[in-house]
């Protein structure tokens, strides 16, 4: 059984993924202008794969990739690529605001999956702690709601949601004699061919083809940050803490992503907004009340 003190630290190992992972929002916004979301998505997860192969073999030696089953690794990598191709192309069709919305429906979807597929039980502190984490990603928007773009591009989002929610948790089932690590690399690389065999296709017969000459040294920082960072980083926490937690309750914590933009910015300059603190606040009870680590309390009337 997992201890008080080991879910405080897998929670602790999720929360510096989401924050790693929100710094690539603003570097994304960068990015969007210059290259069309397929090549902006070939060009993160093959860079992301390019970090984590060479530093997975110096970690865990060159003879641990024979055997990481690179054929699963593909498939359940190119779930996750697609799930990282329809957030950018969602993002290009809506809004900031319509993506973050969407996104919090993550834990839904999470708790979803496990109910269907591992029989969770939903008790009441698990539902509970599901509402103040929906809730206060809502509030964290700063009331972006009544700005939601719906549509194609809102369904684009969700589906971003479902595919990269059933591509996480399969990274951890699939591949159980991995390390978080190995996982991760294995999936990301799968995720980076499958996403570099198609963005070349699509932008030979379809088009528009990108134009990288039109990145500067800003922009390739950008990618930097959106695909080692935001990407290879993050999803190595990620997978670490969705194999601790499981994917419903892990995903519990992408609702606090605005307040780690916000962070992010203040940390740059902008202003503080204690709406989005208060939002994250309604998130990490929520958090710690689904996991039982802040117990709900029965109490028992005699008259």
């Amino acid at each position: 059984m997992t201890t008080s003190k080991g879910l405080l630290t897998a929670n602790l190992v999720c929360m510096f993924s989401m924050l790693i992972w929100a710094a690539g929002l603003p570097a994304n916004e960068i990015l969007l202008p210059l290259l069309p979301p397929l090549s902006l998505s070939a060009a993160r997860f093959g860079l992301a794969a390019a970090a984590l192969l060479p530093f997975w073999m110096l970690v865990e030696g060159a003879g641990v990739l024979r055997g990481a089953g690179w054929l699963k690794g593909i498939a359940v990598g190119g779930m996750i690529g697609l799930g990282g191709l329809f957030v950018i192309l969602g993002q290009s069709l809506t809004d900031a605001v319509t993506v973050a919305v969407i996104s919090a429906t993550m834990p839904i979807v999470g708790i979803a999956l496990e109910v269907v597929l591992d029989g969770r039980r939903l008790t009441p502190a698990l539902v509970l702690g599901l509402a103040l984490a929906v809730v206060g990603g809502i509030v964290a928007l700063g009331g972006g709601v009544g700005g939601l773009s719906l549509g194609f591009g809102a369904l684009i989002c969700f589906a971003s949601v479902l595919t990269f929610t059933l591509g996480s948790r399969l990274t951890v089932t699939a591949f159980p004699a991995l390390t978080p690590l190995g996982r991760t690399t294995v999936t990301l690389t799968g995720a980076a061919i499958a996403t570099l065999i198609i963005a070349p296709l699509h932008a030979i017969t379809f088009g528009p083809v990108p134009d990288f000459g039109l990145l500067g040294p800003k922009e390739f920082g950008a990618l930097a940050v959106f695909a080692i960072g935001s990407l290879a980083v993050s999803q190595v926490l990620w997978i670490l803490s969705v194999g601790k937690l499981g994917i419903g309750l892990a995903a519990l914590h992408i609702n606090a992503t605005p307040f780690y933009v916000m962070l992010i910015l203040f940390a740059f300059g902008a202003a503080w907004n204690w709406q989005q603190a208060f939002g994250a606040a309604i998130v990490g009870v929520g958090v710690l009340v689904a996991q039982g680590i802040i117990p709900l309390q029965r109490r028992v009337l005699t008259l």
